[in-house]
């Protein structure tokens, strides 16, 4: 595997491969568990020169805590990489992906999708994540990009700026299933800020929308809900920011579940100071 720390070093590494080649790219921000390497296998099995990159954001932590305790594991990730056989790493610093200081030059009219669920708690998040992908797609010039369901409502707004900016158009989306652990809590980079015991507590999340589908239509949604909070509050989580039962395309909440109509449901609480998200498609 070749490691890039330099936007330079990596256009000339990509420019040595031979036109066309079909590449896949899978951006992250370290700490890589399971979910991340299926991304790298999804990329590698269907052929393509796989190119991942590792970059910690700091214009998508509307929490300066939360950016300065995400987990970094550069050297055990690298390693892992090597096992998934990633042909390119790129590594860059910050002042490499942020020349001019860690601040978003222009706005992306993201409209609904940054108004609700992760964009109403984490206000400026999808900003923050909106630059940083297209600084990385313009950069690499993947075919493919491959990116997990766990982050569902991210995923959409990165399907929103590949048709905004047509430069990227090209590019073909692939939303991979979220990976679980055994106690079905949805891996994440944030897990391994739980002790053991929370670790064990945090299947509850899981646990709580599987409820939610399970018994979709035997109740009001409101009252569904309510039920919900109160099992995860139940089950040692402090804080529920939301449970919605939304469109699966607008994320909008729906009033009434109609087995025809695409929906999930979305969750993000807090346990042991963890914030947790997840979701589930309902039909």
């Amino acid at each position: 595997m070749i490691i890039c720390k330099s936007k330079q070093a990596l256009q000339k590494v990509l420019q040595t491969q031979n036109n066309p080649i079909s590449i896949g790219f899978v951006p992250t921000m370290g700490a890589l568990h399971n979910g991340h390497l299926a991304l790298i296998d999804a990329s590698k099995k269907a052929g393509n020169y796989t190119v991942s990159s590792i970059f910690v954001n700091p214009t998508q932590f509307n929490n300066k805590e939360d950016f300065e305790k995400y987990p970094i594991s550069i050297e055990a990730d690298i390693n892992l990489l090597i096992q998934h056989q990633c042909d390119v790493l790129f590594l860059p610093s910050v002042a490499e992906m942020y020349p001019n200081g860690a601040h978003i030059p222009h706005n992306y009219p993201l409209g609904d999708l940054e108004q609700i669920l992760e964009g109403e708690y984490r206000p400026g998040h999808f900003q923050g994540v909106c630059y940083i992908v297209e600084q990385l797609l313009k950069l690499v010039n993947p075919t493919h990009l491959y990116m997990g369901s766990k982050d569902y409502q991210q995923c959409m707004v990165i399907q929103f700026l590949l048709q905004y900016n047509q430069q990227l158009s090209n590019i073909q989306l692939h939303i991979e299933p979220t990976v679980r652990e055994a106690n079905g809590l949805a891996m994440s980079s944030r897990n391994r800020r739980l002790s053991i015991e929370n670790f064990n507590k945090a299947a509850t999340l899981f646990q709580t929308l599987v409820f939610i589908k399970q018994n979709i239509g035997q109740y009001k949604l409101d009252a569904l809900i309510n039920m919900a909070k109160t099992k995860l509050i139940e089950g040692g989580f402090e804080k529920v920011d939301y449970i919605s039962i939304a469109d699966a395309h607008t994320l909008k909440p729906i009033e009434q579940f109609n087995p025809q109509q695409p929906a999930i449901v979305l969750a993000a609480a807090f346990l042991q100071n963890v914030r947790l998200i997840d979701n589930l498609p309902l039909n």
